[in-house]
């Protein structure tokens, strides 16, 4: 088969597909990808042919904001979801066209059922996070704000209708508009349409289980996992002999405060901790880094994770399932959108803590939840729990989508 997968995001949403794409590959199936410009070079570089969608994410998402961040306008978002839906219609069409199947992988796949629709391709809709599904059992996740994962399910279920509304206004009618350009008939909910009742859920069961649908059949594989060979920095390897295990810091792809590279590393000092920086798309680089600090750029995170005292992070579905798999505990400190439900899950789980929100960052809170973390319940908790995690769920994920949909196509 020829496969095409689309995800539109930061890295945490393109490593996934990745896996996906070499596990596919594996089986003898022809594997593109659409993703962000921003990973073009990454994704060729293993072999798979890339064709860029959307913005640079990190000119649009990257560097230092304002606590608390300034928010876009109402005509600021109309505008943004009119030219997503826009270009995203121009740019699938032409990757999907001589596909025999498309993955869907995040929630921002506003056109791509749509596209399959009216080029006749079967689809699949995948979420990184349980979260992203409705159900009563939690809130939606939301950009700008976030709702307690405590609350009841009537009010989560009123929540989620009021999320239908919202992703109705923003993107619907230039759905229809394009959608009626093709000869397809105009959907009514855009959540339902774009998630279909078959979502598929690229998310570890034991970390983050599938929570009750009614109108959804979840099939859920494990998290994607790309496994990473690359050796760590000589720099790096010198940092972690050199004396007791750091803490260690990152905010991925997340926008941080001027302040942020200063708190954290305030944090870590107050406990008498060493700590690795991470610098990520915030560029975040102490001014009085010393010899107890070392920043860093992007590094292997299954082979660091295995060797620091806890890790602190913003809470994306990957970073949290990696620091769950290397038995270490983690504070999430959650920016926005599904982070919420991850620093929930971890509290939990007893094998982190929920570290204070961006708006609200400050030393003494990150070096509460990290003293939190050493408790020798929680770090326990924490290495035990590794080994519950599913190491294969590309591998499984890759395998069913072989198995059903290449069924009786000419030397499948």
């Amino acid at each position: 088969m020829k496969i095409l997968i689309s995800s539109i995001g930061s890295r945490g949403d393109v490593q996934p597909i990745l896996a996906l794409a070499i596990e596919l590959r594996s089986l003898s199936q022809d594997v593109r990808l659409c993703v962000a410009p921003n990973f073009k070079d990454w994704v060729e570089s293993l072999g798979f042919e890339c064709l860029p969608i959307g913005p640079d994410l990190k000119q649009l998402t990257g560097g230092t904001a304002p606590r608390p961040p300034v928010k876009p306008s109402a005509e600021q978002l109309r505008q943004l979801a009119v030219h997503s839906v826009r270009s995203q219609f121009s740019v699938l069409t032409e990757a999907a066209r001589g596909c025999d199947l498309v993955v869907g992988a995040g929630a921002l796949q506003i056109a791509t059922r749509s596209v399959t629709e009216a080029l006749r391709i079967p689809y699949v809709f995948a979420s990184y996070c349980p979260a992203v599904l409705p159900s009563p059992d939690h809130p939606p996740p939301k950009i700008g704000m976030h709702h307690p994962q405590s609350l009841p399910a009537g009010t989560n279920a009123s929540l989620w209708e009021e999320e239908e509304r919202r992703w109705n206004g923003l993107f619907r009618d230039t759905l229809n508009e394009e959608r009626a350009q093709v000869g397809l008939a105009p959907v009514e909910s855009v959540h339902r349409h774009i998630m279909t009742d078959r979502p598929w859920l690229a998310a570890d069961p034991a970390l983050a289980p599938a929570a009750a649908a009614a109108e959804m059949r979840i099939l859920q594989t494990g998290a994607w996992l790309l496994a990473d060979p690359s050796p760590l920095p000589g720099e790096v390897e010198e940092f972690l002999e050199e004396g007791e295990p750091p803490v260690y810091f990152g905010l991925g792809s997340m926008r941080a405060a001027e302040d942020t590279s200063r708190v954290l590393l305030e944090a870590a000092r107050s406990l008498g901790l060493r700590s690795i920086l991470s610098q990520g798309w915030a560029n975040l680089r102490p001014a009085d880094a010393g010899s107890d600090c070392l920043s860093v750029g992007d590094l292997a995170h299954e082979r660091l994770f295995p060797r620091v005292a806890a890790i602190v992070h913003h809470g994306g579905a990957g970073t949290t399932t990696s620091a769950a798999r290397a038995g270490k505990p983690q504070v999430i400190v959650p920016h926005l959108y599904d982070q919420y439900y991850w620093a929930h899950r971890v509290q939990r789980l007893g094998i982190g803590a929920a570290g204070p929100s961006r708006e609200d960052l400050a030393a003494a809170a990150v070096a509460s939840a990290v003293r939190e973390c050493f408790r020798p319940e929680i770090a326990e908790r924490a290495r035990s729990f590794a080994g519950r995690i599913e190491l294969h769920g590309g591998r499984r994920a890759a395998a069913r989508l072989v198995e059903e949909f290449s069924r009786g196509r000419p030397n499948a």
